[in-house]
């Protein structure tokens, strides 16, 4: 296979033409515009360069690539995830695991509860997150991307906020053993 970076047409034209001035002159301005072209071409491959990307290059990547649920004020990390994972989640739309990536990109960690499991109503499912910002702030943008990944018929029963924290516990039990007596007067 032929590596572009390194290719000198000049190795692959004859020997008899390599010594003509007029095709070594022609030979090095092709050479010189398909390295200009190769580094052209290069720059096409945003996926590879998403890491470095600026925010609005990262803008316009988000509206090119349909990302449904993209809001520019998001940190860039996030919006960078969010145009990283698009190609997946079009492709899954509408299954739980798609809402899940969507759940953990935008809160951080949370996880999908389907209606049989929580014995909710038929096509019914909850979002359950650690995340304190998934009530306040976050909650609108991520009911506007849930909107867009989740299958038409389920609806979202709620949001769900599941903090846990250490505390000393303390539980004592007693048992008692012995025999009941009833003494009765007979006259």
């Amino acid at each position: 296979m032929i590596d572009l970076d390194s290719l000198d047409l000049l190795k692959i034209v004859p020997p008899n033409l390599q010594n003509d001035p007029t095709v070594r002159a022609a030979v090095q301005a092709i050479n010189n515009e398909l390295q200009q072209l190769n580094e052209q071409i290069q720059k096409l491959d945003f996926f590879s360069r998403l890491d470095t990307l600026e925010a609005d290059e990262v803008d316009e990547l988000a509206w090119d690539f349909h990302v449904d649920f993209y809001d520019a004020s998001l940190p860039l990390e996030t919006k960078r995830n969010l145009i990283k994972n698009s190609y997946a989640w079009h492709r899954r739309k509408g299954t739980p695991s798609a809402v899940e990536e969507l759940i953990t990109t935008i809160f951080g960690d949370g996880r999908v509860e389907e209606w049989y499991e929580f014995e909710g109503e038929p096509y019914t499912f909850r979002v359950i997150t650690t995340n304190s910002s998934a009530t306040n702030e976050q909650a609108s943008d991520f009911l506007k991307a849930l909107n867009s990944v989740k299958n038409t018929r389920s609806w979202l029963d709620g949001i769900l906020l599941s903090m846990a924290d250490e505390m000393n516990v303390y539980y004592g039990g007693a048992l008692h053993v012995g025999e009941f007596m009833t003494i009765k007067q007979v006259v």
